[in-house]
């Protein structure tokens, strides 16, 4: 672990905050698909002096001075990042991966031209056309959906993009279990001359590993988080292909003008170092096994809950995803679930499902992920013993049943979470404690 121990001198409330988060992570089991574990290397580069540079502007063409070395670590996070995705431009200046959303569409939509992304409660991202986000405030958001099985309903998509001509088509999502189907999409785009970007937040460091197929020859441009499956800190990038740039040539030039002056200033030069860390890291030997251990261990997890009696969406999963569908037990049984599990030390969110006859604040679902639990080492006896974790848990609220009506409901919330202080909680979280304690976070 970093070492605090200035911090501790300095702001002794801050420093036992973080202890205590320090704790709940070693102590827990995080099932989160979107969270993981950085290493050391990646903290400390987060943590460095590099964090005091401001640089606004990009290599050799800075507004400032004394950039002799911050674009020489630029420069090369860009070239790790080109290396390891397979394409010819990058800019790894984005913020997180809403703003590098963002710049995707004030680069190439004019004010309320239409694009398609999955609709949010099919699994696609609040930034792909969700209703309340900024993004269908000043576009036209078309949306597309999944069909009951969890897959792509291409034919509704077709369908539409041919009526409407979007002109630019999402693909990706945060809820997909399945591959994404790349090459199908790549079709719909290219019929209707649409630009077709890839948001491979979730599944970067499959793709880089090899465990899912990769959206480069398919897509003029990727977008993606650098946490979840990539293993690195809270950051993005935006990429362009070869087949973005034989598009339009000026595509690279139009991403970094939409970064800066369009949507950000100096760029976080400790975040892009480490996001440098993390990229070669995952260049490495290891990082395949480690890909591969991911996808086995969700396989293994998927398998193990179906098993207990939960459906799964899709019958399974391809990735790192796993989306548990209870609404046959009820409405909103996801936050009941959801919450149970927290009082256990296990954590997982809730989510909506494919058909989801409940509200987005109440879900059916629940999204579980393996890239932290396998960042540990656990491996298929853990994922077995994981999924009896939440059967038990699953056993003890089968009663509760959320009410129609909003006062019902609010107070019928209160109780539950106060019958979370049973002893049932505490007895399993000392279990996964235990656990925990034989795969210590390093």
């Amino acid at each position: 672990m970093v070492c605090m121990k200035n911090l501790r001198q300095t702001d002794s409330e801050i420093a036992d905050l973080i202890e205590l988060e320090k704790g709940r992570q070693h102590d827990g089991l995080v099932l989160i698909p979107s969270e993981n574990y950085v290493s050391q290397a990646v903290l400390e580069a987060l943590g460095s002096e590099l964090t005091n540079k401001y640089a606004e502007g990009y290599p050799g063409k800075r507004y400032y001075s004394g950039n002799e070395f911050v674009d020489k670590v630029e420069s090369l996070v860009q070239t790790r990042a080109k290396t390891l995705f397979g394409v010819p431009y990058v800019n790894v200046q984005p913020y997180s991966g809403s703003p590098a959303n963002l710049a995707v569409y004030s680069a190439l939509l004019e004010p309320g031209e239409p694009f398609m992304g999955l609709d949010l409660l099919h699994g696609g991202h609040l930034t792909h056309g969700w209703k309340a986000s900024f993004t269908s405030k000043v576009w036209t958001s078309i949306p597309y959906h999944l069909k009951e099985d969890g897959s792509t309903d291409f034919e509704e998509m077709h369908r539409i993009a041919l009526e409407k001509k979007p002109k630019l088509i999402w693909c990706g999502g945060t809820a997909l279990p399945r591959t994404v189907e790349f090459e199908k999409f790549a079709a719909i785009a290219d019929e209707v001359g649409a630009y077709l970007v890839a948001d491979i937040s979730h599944i970067a460091g499959l793709v880089v590993a090899g465990e899912h197929p990769s959206p480069v020859p398919y897509v003029h441009l990727v977008t993606t988080t650098t946490h979840k499956t990539l293993r690195g800190p809270r950051a993005a990038m935006i990429m362009v292909t070869e087949k973005g740039l034989a598009k339009d040539a000026e595509l690279g030039e139009k991403m970094d003008k939409a970064i800066i002056p369009g949507l950000q200033g100096g760029p976080h030069l400790n975040a892009i170092a480490s996001v440098g860390v993390a990229l070669h890291e995952a260049a490495q030997p290891e990082f395949k096994t480690y890909a591969k251990n991911v996808v086995d261990n969700a396989k293994s997890f998927a398998e193990a809950l179906t098993s207990k009696g939960f459906k799964v969406v899709s019958g399974g999963t391809d990735n790192h995803l796993i989306l548990l569908d209870l609404s046959s037990t009820g409405l909103g049984r996801g936050v009941f679930l959801h919450q149970a599990l927290e009082a256990a030390g296990i954590y997982a969110n809730k989510n909506m499902v494919p058909g989801d006859k409940s509200s987005a604040f109440y879900p059916s679902g629940l999204r579980l992920g393996t890239p932290a639990v396998t960042t540990r080492g656990m491996g298929e006896p853990e994922m077995m013993q994981i999924a009896d974790w939440i059967f038990r848990v699953s056993e003890k609220i089968k009663d509760a049943q959320l009410p129609t009506e909003k006062e019902a409901r609010l107070a019928f919330l209160k109780e539950f979470k106060a019958s979370l202080s049973d002893k049932f909680y505490t007895d399993i979280k000392a279990e996964v404690k235990a656990l925990c304690d034989r795969f210590p976070v390093e």
